[in-house]
């Protein structure tokens, strides 16, 4: 661990203050929506926008890279995002936030992706595993925390902004100023999505289905806590339980998935998020249920990601790993754009009101322990000495982290088998 931090201590520090930024400004566009009058169905398509930005931005930020290097990447990339959140109150538009929610998509796809480039080459067989995880807390982190900036100002006023564009612009100083040598940059060319489907179909529609849910709790949860009247502190508080709940749950589902049949995993995991989900939608109006809901939804899902990828991945050879990982985070992408704006759309509709927020997630959780049911009689189940490890991810990841954490799932494996072969 030692190794880790003075290796990337400053790609550490840099990432997690931009996650409070990026945590920060996603709810508090939710707030001063609500503020502003924006309906339900335009903060959706503020809110959308940034997955198209981030999908884009997973598939050029490459080449980006190649051609000018990381550092210049991230560190033209983050001032575009500084820009734009003091924009945002400037222009009070729907259409200008969704330009700038594409932009700001855009750029933090390519700073993840130059981040987590560089904390692989940072790493080594020995410590991957820690590497990976200290990402992983410190995304989390950033993002609760960023919940409990909110109450340090107005959201109708400018202050909060200014905030998470200073904070952004801080972020990229001590990577900047690092004598930590850049990597070179590989990428590896991408599966096609008919053998990735044809390899695991429940990966793929699990994959698809998680991007919608993620990108309405991401993207929405703020809209929703407006709309049903909740204070600044309440959505904070709602907000930042989707997280812990993340937090908490992710590593004790990943012990249990390497222990049992990981589809019928998959299958309790996704039903149990959908229960969240509708207690959610039934006890909405009592705060202390509601954040029941929002852990147990949270907590659920968010390891559901790794458990999909890792899935897919005991039915892959492990050099076709990598180049699944493209492929899955692109299936990802195209459920979160949908995400929002669905919701969003349900949101309105009268008969559901606010509350089509959980209905949503549900629908799509319940959609997934279905589909996989019906999995269960098209092929057997993957006997448990054969599936690999799994190892953490987030839905915020890009392809990058996607390879890395492969990268780790396959050196533990192997691990585990030469331990076995000299017993």
């Amino acid at each position: 661990m030692k190794q880790v931090l003075s290796s990337a201590w400053a790609l550490l520090l840099g990432m997690g203050l931009l996650m409070v930024g990026n945590g920060l400004q996603g709810t508090l566009l939710g707030v001063r929506g609500e503020i502003e009058g924006f309906s339900t169905f335009q903060m959706s398509i503020v809110m959308s926008a940034y997955f198209l930005g981030f999908l884009g931005g997973s598939k050029l930020a490459p080449e980006m890279i190649r051609r000018v290097g990381h550092v210049r990447v991230f560190a033209a990339l983050a001032s575009f995002i500084s820009a734009v959140m003091i924009l945002y109150p400037t222009f009070a538009d729907p259409i200008a936030w969704a330009l700038g929610r594409v932009v700001i998509g855009f750029c933090f796809s390519g700073v993840y992706v130059t981040a987590e480039s560089w904390l692989n080459n940072a790493s080594d067989n020995e410590n991957r595993g820690k590497a990976l995880s200290l990402y992983m807390i410190v995304q989390m982190a950033g993002i609760v925390t960023a919940q409990g900036m909110m109450l340090l100002g107005d959201p109708a006023g400018y202050d909060t902004f200014v905030l998470a564009s200073v904070l952004i612009s801080v972020s990229f100083a001590p990577i900047l100023l690092s004598i930590s040598p850049t990597p070179a940059f590989e990428t590896t060319k991408p599966m096609s999505l008919r053998r990735l489907m044809d390899t695991s179909p429940l990966g793929c529609v699990g994959m698809f289905l998680m991007g919608g849910v993620f990108s309405a709790q991401f993207g929405m949860s703020a809209v929703y806590g407006a709309k049903i009247g909740l204070s600044v502190p309440q959505i904070s508080g709602f907000i930042a339980t989707f997280y812990v709940g993340a937090v908490v749950l992710q590593y004790p589902l990943g012990w249990i998935s390497d222990r049992m049949d990981r589809r019928a995993l998959i299958l309790m995991v996704a039903a149990g998020g959908g229960c969240g989900a509708l207690l959610g939608m039934v006890f909405g109006g009592q705060y202390v249920l509601l954040l029941i809901a929002a852990f147990l939804v949270g907590g659920m899902t968010n390891p559901l990601y790794s458990l999909l990828i890792a899935y897919t991945n005991d039915y892959l050879e492990p050099d076709d790993m990598a180049a699944a990982s493209g492929g899955l985070v692109f299936i990802n992408g195209l459920g979160a754009i949908a995400g929002p704006l669905i919701t969003g759309w349900v949101m309105g509709q009268g008969v559901f009101g606010p509350s089509g927020f959980f209905l949503f997630m549900a629908a799509l959780l319940f959609a997934l322990s279905i589909y996989g049911i019906y999995r269960t009689t098209q092929r057997p189940a993957m006997p448990m000495e054969e599936a690999g490890t799994v190892a953490p991810m987030y839905p915020t990841a890009t392809p990058v982290a996607v390879e890395f954490a492969q990268e780790y799932a396959i050196e533990t494996d192997q691990e585990a088998q030469n331990e076995s072969d000299a017993a």
